[in-house]
């Protein structure tokens, strides 16, 4: 028989004993800060393919790896605090989508490492001084999209060969890609006699004040610039363009997959797959200045047949031919 002491003793012992049996059964997991301009609903696929990634470096979000998300609802003022954020949460790595928000991490941390994810060469954005080997803690994935003005711009010209008057819609807030792109789809509309008209959408309601503008100036076609603000706002843009009768070119399939016209640039999805091996990698001991900034090399052209034929247009086979898909 127990005596009263002995059972409060042996209590006692067992009591002390369950935390520390509960904290082997669950250890601390390794946490990934997220960070992006945009809202969740906007980046679902994008995610999917970060958390692809994950897994193909063996970590499975909820099981050996946890992740803090943060997203600004497209209000870039937020994101240095955003950023703080996370480095006090002190993550093991930092993933961002954009120029922006990679340079507010940067700012907010020299240790942590940083993957990022932009649409232009990595060295002129001053984000890093090497691709081969990124110096101090950043390193990431450069999907060209910036780059591509040029070929996005021939291709509209394939799909539509009247077009004379091009209004090119950019986000000012992301002032070394708009200058990039407007520069290059300025210089390729010189070539092939076409005229060019800028407009700044920083928001969503100078996104509908310059529709608004574009109804009674009657461009023969939209450009609509690479950024996180407007791929965010697609939904708004394709629809905008749909009801104005407007022929339009992203740099997105997610923008075709809304309803625009047509879409060249990298395969997005792909990319963030990229970013999650890259943050598979740094988990289990790799430095930034080991990981080569990436070079995007999948590139895909989508087109919307449906919104074509809305449009009165009609697919040329030679851009059948090229195109990747043709959503119907």
């Amino acid at each position: 028989m127990i005596r009263r002491r002995e059972f409060i003793t042996l209590i006692s012992g067992a009591v002390v004993g369950w935390p520390f049996a509960a904290h082997a059964q669950r250890p601390v997991l390794p946490v990934i800060g997220f960070l992006d301009l945009r809202s969740p609903d906007t980046v679902m696929d994008r995610l999917r393919g970060f958390r692809q990634g994950l897994k193909e470096t063996g970590y499975v979000e909820g099981e050996n790896v946890a992740i803090e998300y943060r997203f600004a609802e497209n209000q870039s003022a937020r994101l240095r605090e955003l950023a703080t954020e996370l480095v006090r949460r002190q993550v093991s790595v930092i993933v961002t989508g954009g120029p922006t928000p990679t340079r507010a991490a940067k700012a907010a941390t020299t240790e942590i490492p940083i993957i990022f994810l932009v649409s232009d060469d990595a060295v002129r954005l001053g984000l890093v001084t090497s691709i081969s080997r990124p110096d101090e803690n950043l390193t990431g994935i450069n999907i060209f999209n910036a780059e591509l003005a040029t070929k996005r711009l021939e291709l509209l010209r394939v799909l539509v060969p009247s077009i004379k008057q091009v209004a090119v819609i950019v986000n000012s807030t992301e002032a070394q890609l708009t200058e990039r792109q407007l520069k290059d789809v300025e210089a390729a509309a010189r070539v092939m006699g076409m005229q060019t008209r800028s407009h700044n959408a920083d928001t969503s309601s100078e996104i509908n004040l310059t529709f608004e503008k574009l109804g009674r100036e009657r461009p023969d076609a939209v450009f609509v610039g690479a950024s996180p603000f407007l791929n965010g706002r697609r939904v708004q843009l394709t629809q905008l363009a749909a009801y104005h009768r407007l022929p339009a070119t992203y740099a997105f399939r997610d923008f075709v997959e809304a309803g625009g016209l047509m879409s060249y640039g990298s395969n997005i999805v792909d990319a963030f797959r990229q970013a999650g091996v890259y943050a598979g990698r740094i988990l289990k001991g790799a430095k930034p200045s080991d990981l080569p900034v990436v070079q995007s090399s999948k590139f895909e052209l989508v087109i919307n047949a449906e919104t074509a034929r809305m449009l009165g247009l009609t697919l040329p086979p030679s851009l059948l031919a090229l195109a990747h898909e043709v959503i119907e």
